[in-house]
């Protein structure tokens, strides 16, 4: 088996600012790490191809909002490497049906039946998980690989390289990146996570009731910006 390469699935804008990043050590071991899982016939989601589907469908100059997620999902067909979303014909998992209805409630705007959310990133929506793999029914099971290092170097690339970025992020795992981000130049929006275990929660930053599509919107026309129409 040939090594694994994660640059081959990175498009030439992206692969321009992790250029210096994919040459160090941890982004080998990662290389190495996936490709023993590949070769002990573990099966890993979503497919490799779709590792960057989320940088494929936006390119940097392109970037309104980011809304950071966590691991892709690990159940058959779920994920497709965008956070949150999934394929056309698949059920929309817990954490997305609370997003919908958050939408609702903010905007009016009701659920589709589909949970796919490439209509978003097609408007500049980049939908990013830290971590961009894993295994078959084991949430989690790739953390703490040197994914993690590549996501936040991401971030850094989008807070240096963008200007006025909505950051939205829900839940602790996601705003540990808020650190990556300059608050003075971009907007950062908090919450708990939208999953049906914390989204209830009553607390000041509460997931029902953040607003967080109107106040992105109206972030982004106040900087002179096109709205998302979620």
């Amino acid at each position: 088996m040939t090594q694994f390469k994660l640059s081959k699935g990175l498009p030439a804008t992206w692969l321009k600012l992790l250029e210096t990043e994919l040459k160090k050590d941890y982004i080998q071991e990662l290389e190495l790490f996936l490709q023993s899982q590949y070769k002990t016939k573990k099966i890993i989601y979503p497919a490799s191809e779709n590792f960057f589907h989320a940088l494929n469908l936006v390119e940097p100059k392109n970037i309104k909002v980011v809304i950071l997620g966590q691991d892709p999902y690990p159940g058959i067909g779920q994920a497709h490497g965008l956070s949150f979303s999934v394929p056309e014909g698949i059920k929309s998992p817990p954490s997305l049906q609370n997003i919908f209805k958050e939408l609702k409630s903010d905007l009016n705007i009701e659920a589709t039946a589909s949970g796919n959310l490439t209509r978003w990133a097609a408007q500049g929506v980049l939908l990013l998980n830290s971590v961009l793999s894993v295994e078959k029914d084991k949430a989690a099971s790739h953390q703490k690989k040197g994914w993690e290092k590549l996501t936040e170097q991401i971030i850094l690339s989008i807070n240096e390289n963008c200007e006025h970025v909505v950051f939205i992020l829900w839940g602790a795992y996601a705003q540990k990146k808020a650190a990556f981000v300059d608050r003075k130049k971009h907007l950062i929006l908090e919450s708990v996570h939208p999953s049906p275990l914390a989204a209830n929660r009553a607390s000041d930053r509460g997931f029902f009731g953040s607003k967080p599509f109107s106040r992105t919107n109206a972030w982004l026309i106040e900087k002179g910006k096109k709205e998302i129409k979620w």
